[in-house]
């Protein structure tokens, strides 16, 4: 079966802490009229501190959709290969052992994508297949990690390698005024991070099964404006209320499994925020500390959309405390409202 190796994960030198950005908010937004609402939001975040691959200065400029496109070429060009090479070490493989590139980003397009690069660049096989995976956000994650599933299971002993590249620094919109666009500027940070999924042994979550669910017509609660200047994100405020709906189809997915959602031996969640993680955690009934790498995650990196689900991993292996046999699950959750959601079993070459 196919086993999700441990994830690489890279994020820039620029910090901004949350302390900065409840002053920047004051500063730029003084006469806002919600700008107390939006500060005591920001503040409950969880996030101390998040990465950007600009400083402030300039990610608080608007140089235009084209400048910025440039930008995300640039960046990710300079800085994803020295991650995916950790990510091929760390799964023992070179890059010829490579059958499927699945790259996932809604911070920047580019058209082919970065894997046609990565192809060209990094020793990958000229027959490399690929899949990009530019529309389902904050999911993108969960959902690589099961097209990877699907992959393996479709071509046995094949090999899939998974790439994140989110700079949600370049989604920056000064003009957005909104409550929910002054609560995204605290809470969203860049990050990249890349993962193999070999077919045929490895260390790490052995994918069992995966499904996907959409609560009906929400496709509007978290959603992109595509305007001349860019991606202007939209979040609804009945979006941190996801749960309650969710909640049943993870525990619908383990049932199938025959397994409990609510007694598993370790969960990769992703961490949109802390109301997401508190919520489930009631509603599937386990602990909160359950959380504890995803909502990491979230107070050192903050919410690094698509890569999200892949740092928390890399904490999980980081931790050692996962076992052979031990069962978990991993759900990202983003626009749709969707969730992508994964149950294996953790295993070691030795198992």
């Amino acid at each position: 079966m196919a086993v999700l190796c441990k994830p690489a994960i890279a994020v820039p030198d620029h910090i901004i802490t949350n302390e900065e950005t409840l002053e920047l908010a004051r500063r730029l937004h003084s006469d806002h009229p919600q700008l107390a609402l939006a500060c005591r939001l920001i503040e409950h975040t969880g996030v101390r501190k998040r990465h950007l691959i600009q400083p402030i200065d300039e990610v608080l400029k608007h140089p235009g959709l084209d400048a910025r496109s440039a930008t995300y070429e640039t960046e990710s060009k300079a800085r994803v290969p020295s991650v995916v090479r950790r990510a091929l070490d760390q799964a023992e493989l070179e890059p010829d052992q490579i059958d499927l590139i699945i790259y996932v980003s809604c911070t920047g397009f580019m058209m082919p994508s970065l894997a046609s690069w990565l192809v060209n660049t990094m020793g990958f096989r000229a027959d490399t297949r690929q899949l990009p995976i530019a529309q389902l956000g904050c999911a993108a994650g969960g959902a690589a990690v099961n097209r990877a599933h699907d992959f393996c299971t479709a071509y046995p002993g094949t090999n899939v390698l998974i790439v994140a590249c989110e700079f949600c620094s370049l989604c920056y919109q000064p003009t957005d005024l909104g409550i929910g666009s002054l609560l995204s500027n605290g809470l969203f940070g860049d990050g990249i991070a890349a993962a193999v999924v070999r077919g045929e042994e490895g260390t790490g979550m052995r994918l069992e099964r995966n499904g996907t669910y959409l609560i009906p017509h929400t496709e509007e609660w978290i959603s992109y404006a595509v305007r001349s200047t860019g991606f202007h994100f939209q979040l609804d405020k009945r979006v941190p209320g996801t749960m309650e709906p969710l909640s049943p189809a993870l525990r619908a997915l383990a049932e199938q499994h025959q397994w409990n959602a609510g007694k598993l031996d370790f969960y990769i969640i992703h961490a949109g925020g802390p109301r997401i993680l508190d919520d489930l955690s009631r509603f599937l009934d386990v602990p909160p500390g359950a959380f504890r790498h995803s909502r990491a995650t979230l107070t050192e990196y903050g919410n690094i959309a698509s890569a999200v689900v892949l740092d928390a991993l890399g904490r999980l292996f980081d931790e050692q405390s996962a076992l052979d046999g031990h069962h978990g699950m991993l759900a990202g959750f983003g626009p749709g409202i969707i969730a992508e959601m994964s149950l294996g079993t953790w295993v070691s070459p030795e198992s």
